[in-house]
């Protein structure tokens, strides 16, 4: 027990180093299935398997260590094993010269010992494998363990008072060793209107929409719906209220109705075909669908057809649509639109977000030069608060961001 418990520790170590590497190695497989066009195009074969063959050998090196301690625990504890059968042999074999033992005395000792032997070798296995177990149980822990986001739902409102979405002195970081993502936000978002946020890329305005939908927690500061900050509100109840197109929104494998018909409640092929039609219209996506041989019964996604930027885009807006929210989130929603549809898809919406509050990421003018308020973040930090003539007129980080698509003349 001494000798396999002196193992144990050095065990742990390089098991949590094989479970690490597996990982790699699959992540890595799942890239290059993934990955094959782009890897074709920039003609990276090459690179790509040998990034696969250095992780093959780091896996191969724990491995046979792995191997190796095994092999030390099995040899030491074969050998204590065996000496422990020569030395109680020795003892009773001396016993029964010295006369205080029988023969017979001596055969049912190492009956006794034989059949010790075979549950011995197996309790070395098994503390191994219980070991495993363990470790395995405790990598599977470190998320089961984590307080599931509706733990305290009841203690949480389940209504969503009146008033105005407001930031206050809200910081946020993804990690404690970076800088603020977001620093100092004091931001309100009129009900009922429409709110654009602007910036360069990476200055957080994405970051920004992931904490009003509360998919994070300000580090500093709070978040408020009215009267009730928004940690206070269930978050199924508000996300069933918010309509959200992000940049990585995803397409299931189902048919266009069901992606469309996300959020309708009970069983898959339930929807309602007159939200469906106004969605699709609004999206202006209907031609498309009713081209297609199966219409809404299209299977789409990783098992059915591919669709373009602009079709799956669309296909989100209807998604958002379908589901007549009271709060609204859009994040580049028609950034790979072309003029033409962006044209429709925006003169729709604007009729759709009458009485609604509305927050659009964009960096095109035609999609946030109508906007009740416009929000210029840069850096983490809001720099400008206007409308959009206002803030033209100003000169400022705006004017900046949108010149190039302003008319030269003018």
């Amino acid at each position: 027990m001494i000798w396999i418990a002196f193992f144990l520790r050095r065990r742990r170590e390089i098991d949590y180093r094989a479970f690490q590497q597996m990982s790699d190695n699959q992540d890595t497989l799942i890239e290059l299935v993934q990955g094959m066009q782009e890897i074709k195009l920039q003609d990276s074969q090459a690179k790509r398997r040998w990034r696969w063959a250095e992780i093959q050998a780091k896996l191969f090196k724990v491995q046979i260590k792995s191997l190796a301690i095994t092999q030390y625990q099995d040899g030491g504890a074969t050998f204590i094993s065996q000496l422990k059968d020569i030395v109680i042999t020795f003892m009773a074999a001396k016993s029964v010269i010295d006369g205080q033992i029988t023969l017979g005395m001596m055969l049912a000792i190492q009956y006794i010992l034989g059949q010790l032997n075979a549950p011995l070798t197996q309790l070395v296995g098994f503390v191994r494998s219980a070991q495993d177990a363990r470790i395995s149980l405790e990598r599977l822990g470190e998320i089961q363990n984590q307080s599931p986001e509706d733990a305290e739902d009841n203690d949480k409102s389940t209504l969503i008072p009146k008033g105005d979405l407001a930031l206050n002195g809200v910081y946020f970081r993804y990690n404690q060793l970076h800088d603020w993502t977001l620093a100092d936000i004091n931001l309100t978002i009129p009900r009922g209107k429409v709110t654009a946020i602007v910036g360069v890329s990476g200055s957080g305005k994405t970051t920004l929409l992931k904490l009003l939908l509360g998919f994070y927690q300000p580090e500093k500061g709070n978040i408020s719906i009215g009267s009730a900050h928004l940690e206070r509100i269930r978050p199924s109840v508000w996300r069933r209220q918010c309509g959200v197109v992000m940049q990585d929104g995803y397409i299931f494998s189902d048919n266009i109705a069901n992606n469309i018909a996300e959020s309708e409640k009970g069983y898959f092929g339930n929807y309602d075909i007159g939200k469906l039609q106004h969605s699709v219209h609004v999206a202006n996506i209907r031609d498309y669908i009713e081209q297609l041989p199966l219409g809404y019964n299209t299977i789409i996604g990783a098992r059915g057809n591919g669709i373009s930027q602009g079709q799956r885009q669309r296909l989100l807006i209807g998604r958002a649509v379908y589901k007549d929210p009271e709060f609204l989130f859009f994040d580049e929603a028609t950034n790979a639109l072309d003029a033409n549809n962006e044209r429709v898809i925006m003169e729709q919406l604007n009729q759709f977000f009458q009485g609604r509050t509305v927050v659009v990421v964009a960096h095109r003018l035609s999609t946030v030069r109508h906007a009740d308020k416009i929000v210029v973040i840069d850096q983490g930090k809001i720099v400008e608060e206007g409308c959009h003539d206002s803030l033209v007129t100003k000169g400022g980080a705006y004017y900046t961001l949108v010149k190039n698509q302003l008319e030269l003349g003018n």
